[in-house]
């Protein structure tokens, strides 16, 4: 799934190309699209329909664009996850429609369209009001990105050291710490040196401002090289990939030499999906005595 940065690859698309524009129409190409609005796909239209996108926001891994109609703001917000495959995509009116094509904006300037494209249909499009600050209030319960101005680091590692679960459970719970996946927690336990079954309650201070600058390292690191795509599926607004895979120290390395010791890399099972760690840099810590 597209994790904190890819997600940002593609708002920052968002703003340079849609924001300031006005919707012309709006063609809902399959029920999936927009199962997330539950007035239904006509009253999704409608709501879009001659309304300007003003800006596009993002926390953790949602979207959303605050509408706005002869200038003045309505109180209501296109809402958008891309869940396992989705994409916007920046098209010329022209080009062909993509097979996987579920939702497409076109714009009273004529130029190029926004299409949602979604192979697996778990993503997602919505309107809804804003709630306080402007947050729609399907995306108020994700906590603060680490990379956002506001989060608060010492909250934050109260927080953790309370949960009493184990570390990368505790990195993956959006409520906790927003925008971290599956991906960027292994590379971000792999530089603070920690397991990813480290209890929570037993991590230093010390460890946990570790563990936070490798996590704002590594997601500001992969933002700079436009994410991580493994394949044609994660990619920007113009469908560009992003090109973090090819620095990726131990997710997806199994059995290539760790890059700080050399000792090979080992998958574990974990919720389903895989952990990847360095045996001797991420010891595995011992069983909690009963």
């Amino acid at each position: 799934m597209p994790e904190l940065p890819e997600v940002e690859v593609v708002r920052r698309g968002l703003e340079r190309w849609v924001a300031g524009r006005t919707v012309a129409a709006v063609e809902v190409l399959h029920p999936r699209a927009v199962r997330r609005h539950l007035e239904g796909a006509d009253h999704f239209v409608a709501d879009l329909t001659g309304a300007t996108i003003t800006a596009a926001h993002r926390r953790g891994k949602y979207l959303w664009l605050p509408l706005a109609r002869d200038g003045v703001a309505t109180g209501r917000v296109l809402v958008g996850h891309l869940g396992m495959s989705g994409q916007l995509l920046v098209e010329k009116p022209d080009e062909p429609r993509e097979k996987h094509l579920r939702a497409r904006f076109t714009f009273t300037d004529g130029g190029r369209e926004l299409r949602f494209v979604d192979q697996r249909t778990f993503g997602g499009l919505a309107t809804e009001d804003a709630g306080e600050g402007g947050l729609p209030v399907r995306v108020a319960h994700i906590a603060v990105d680490p990379l956002a101005d506001d989060f608060d680091a010492d909250a934050f590692a109260a927080a953790l050291r309370r949960r009493r679960t184990e570390v990368k459970r505790a990195l993956l719970d959006q409520t906790l710490i927003g925008g971290v996946g599956n991906i960027y927690a292994d590379e971000s336990l792999w530089r603070a040196r920690l397991h990813g079954a480290r209890p929570t309650d037993k991590l230093t201070r010390r460890q946990v401002d570790d563990l936070l600058e490798g996590i704002r390292d590594v997601l500001a690191e992969s933002l700079a090289q436009g994410g991580t795509s493994f394949d044609s599926l994660y990619v920007d607004v113009n469908g560009q990939s992003g090109y973090f895979s090819r620095s990726l120290a131990v997710y997806g390395q199994l059995d290539r030499p760790c890059p700080r010791c050399g000792t090979p890399i080992r998958r574990e099972s974990f919720m389903n999906r895989s952990s990847y760690s360095c045996p001797s840099c991420q010891p595995r810590p011992r069983a909690r005595r009963s």
